[in-house]
Parts: structure tokens; sequence; C-alpha cells
């Protein structure tokens, strides 16, 4: 591929393996269907692969395609975390609260403690830089300002300060037709173990919990690694591999069907989420107003 093809494109392509079909990708997006029909043609054209198997029925993935889609939702996803990154950039240089938070807690629990603060602080300013726990840790104890982390690993890094704030569930998800879906036995770890995944990338928490407990059982090298929780289900949902994610991150997933929760006997992965800053470090103003909300 001489050039990264647009991110409307892939975008296009990743609606159409959620949705099924080109013509309810299209509607999605707001855009005609031959436009979008042209617009894949000339990702494929680009990419010098087949992604689509066509058929009257709608339109299903090659295993090159689905593959595509796995690294095209990581870039996606990375793309609104630059663009996100660029509006706290902004923020930060008035913000009264600058925060760091891992990615599950910030998709899943911080839009409702910052909406339950701005009830109590209604003029305060808050900064948000969502990473993966390893560089929370880093951007707490480091100079960049920040007055409150939340990680979800199960270490706490040297030289922080901690309060539990929540507690966690990992959990292996697989879409609808994939075998385990349909088991009637629970798992084995062992078994889990033994299963190339879908995981997130080395120094996020939910990656940290999964190694700690699979350890044992000396597990193979994942399917694919992915910095994202929306990259590794959208892995999971086109049927790459099966994956371990928090529950928090598939909630709506598993309400919609488009993944399953299977059942592990043998394998235990909660988590506490903990608020970190620096030790000897006395929270006060808004950072400590922000943790009163999410404890009281």
């Amino acid at each position: 591929m001489s050039a990264p093809p647009d991110l409307e494109s892939l975008r296009l392509l990743v609606y159409v393996a959620e949705l099924g079909s080109v013509g309810r990708a299209a509607r999605a997006m707001g855009i005609a269907q031959p436009s979008a029909t042209k617009r894949l043609a000339a990702l494929e054209r680009r990419a010098g692969l087949p992604l689509l198997v066509r058929t009257p029925h709608g339109s299903t993935l090659t295993t090159d395609g689905k593959l595509v889609v796995a690294w095209a939702t990581t870039l996606l996803a990375a793309a609104e975390e630059f663009q996100g990154s660029l509006t706290a950039l902004r923020t930060n240089r008035s913000a009264a609260l600058r925060i760091a938070a891992s990615m599950t807690i910030a998709e899943a629990l911080l839009p409702r403690w910052l909406s339950d603060l701005r009830r109590s602080e209604p003029d305060v300013h808050v900064g948000l830089t969502v990473t993966n726990s390893t560089e929370v840790a880093r951007l707490v104890l480091g100079d960049s300002d920040v007055d409150l982390g939340f990680v979800e690993g199960p270490t706490l890094t040297e030289g922080l300060a901690s309060r539990v704030v929540g507690a966690d569930q990992l959990i292996v998800v697989v879409p609808p037709a994939h075998p385990w879906a349909r088991r009637r036995r629970p798992l084995r770890a062992a078994e889990v173990a033994a299963t190339p995944l879908v995981v997130r990338e080395p120094g996020s928490g939910t990656r940290e919990t999964l190694d700690r407990v699979l350890v044992r059982f000396t597990p193979v090298e994942p399917e694919l690694e992915l910095g994202s929780n929306a990259a590794v289900k959208g892995a999971a949902v086109a049927g790459i591999a099966p994956a371990v994610l928090s529950r928090h991150a598939v909630e709506a997933d598993l309400a919609a069907g488009s993944l399953i929760e299977v059942t592990v006997a043998d394998l235990r992965l909660e988590r506490r989420l903990r608020a970190v800053w620096q030790q000897g470090r006395r929270l006060a103003g808004p950072a400590a107003a922000l943790l009163r909300v999410i404890v009281n």
C-alpha cells in the first residue's frame, strides 16, 4: 500500500463488518450506497487485497478483511484519542483539575463521576488525558502537572498514594458464531491459556491482570495485541479470536448480543480500581472534591 487509506473509508469498512451490508453501513455513515461501494472498491485496490465477499444477502469479511478491520479499529481509536488529546491540551491551559485515566475507567466511569462533580463544583474546568495504567502512573509521578490519576492494574507503582474507588471484573467474550458461545460446560483456565487471544497492549491494567492470572499455565502468544478497548472489541466482533476485556467495556455489546460472555470455571479476573496521586502530596481543591464525589 503506497499511502494509508483515508479514515472515513476505514470507518465504512468497520460499519460493514458490524452491520453486515454495504447499504446499512452507508446509511450509518450518512452517504449514498453507490458512493460507499466506490469507496470500498478503492480501499480494496489500495490494499491490494479482497476485503469483502458480496452476496445477495449482504457482505461478509474475508480473512484479510477481518484483520484489516481489527487494525482499522485501532487506528480510528487512536485518531479519536489524538483529537481528544488536542482538546485536552487546549483545555489544560486553563484547567483547574488535570486528570489522567486508564481507558476502561475513562470510558465507563469517569463521565458519571465528572457529571457528579459538576453538580457540586460547577465552575471547575477539567483536562483529561486517556492512556494505559502504566502511562498514567508515569504522568502522575512526572512533571506533567497531573493532579489525579486513575489506574486499574493489580500492582501500584512505587511513589504513588492511592485510594480504591471501585472494583472490576475481566471476562472472556466471543461473537455469537464462535464455538465457545454454544458450550454447555464452562471453559477451564488452561483452555483459555492455550488459545491465542485478542488482548490489550503491555502496560495496560487489563493486560497485567490477565498475564498474572494465566502465568502458571504458560500461555501461548496472543493473536493480536491492540492499544484500546474499542480495537479489542472490534477484533472480537469480527471473529479474529476470543478477547478478554473489562465487563464495563463490553456491557453495551453484551446487551446488543454482538458479543457473548463465556464462563470460565476456574479463572477469577477481578481487580480494584484506584485513584492515585504523588506520595506525600495532600489532595486539595478540585482533586479532593472529585475523590469525595466518587467514594461518598
